[in-house]
């Protein structure tokens, strides 16, 4: 008889960021853990419309000031600097006796990211437009109008 298995495709996955967090926690700041690690790429869709591409990431918990959009030579790059907290931050509640605290367990990180694009030859760098809410930024990129789908009326002449 065969045996049904559930399809866990990131179960292997974050059970290697859990031993990378473990380890992290250990050794703190060592040198033995990397100064740069981008443990976080938000997620992409990418479309193309008739007389442009457009492109969605999902960033929650970002703000627009801690988003960077650049183009550069034909490549689109998404980027964010976001830093994260230290492990003592004053305290919220003010029944604390010295006013600070330090977490016992700690998952939400704020995490820098850069994702880079290589843009299609047909597209125009100066017609890119950016919008951003409710952690959804939306990247609009025209095409050159000679790119554009032409219709070609048969029987039409032409003098």
């Amino acid at each position: 008889m065969k045996t049904v298995t559930m399809y866990r495709p990131f179960a292997l996955e974050r059970a290697l960021e859990d031993f990378d967090r473990y380890m992290e926690s250990f050794f703190k700041e060592s040198p033995l853990t990397p100064a740069y690690k981008a443990d976080f790429l938000p997620a992409v869709d990418i479309r193309e419309i008739e007389n442009a591409y457009e492109l969605e990431a999902e960033l929650p918990g970002y703000d627009e000031k801690d988003i960077q959009i650049h183009v550069d030579n034909g490549t689109l790059t998404v980027e964010s600097g976001k830093e994260e907290s230290r492990d003592v931050s004053p305290k919220q509640d003010a029944g604390e006796k010295d006013g600070m605290f330090r977490y016992l367990l700690r998952e939400r990180r704020g995490a820098c990211f850069s994702r880079s694009f290589k843009l299609p030859e047909n597209a125009d760098v100066n017609g890119i437009s950016a919008a951003f809410k409710n952690g959804l930024l939306t990247l609009e990129i025209k095409k050159l109008p000679e790119a554009q789908k032409k219709v070609i009326q048969i029987g039409v002449n032409r003098a």
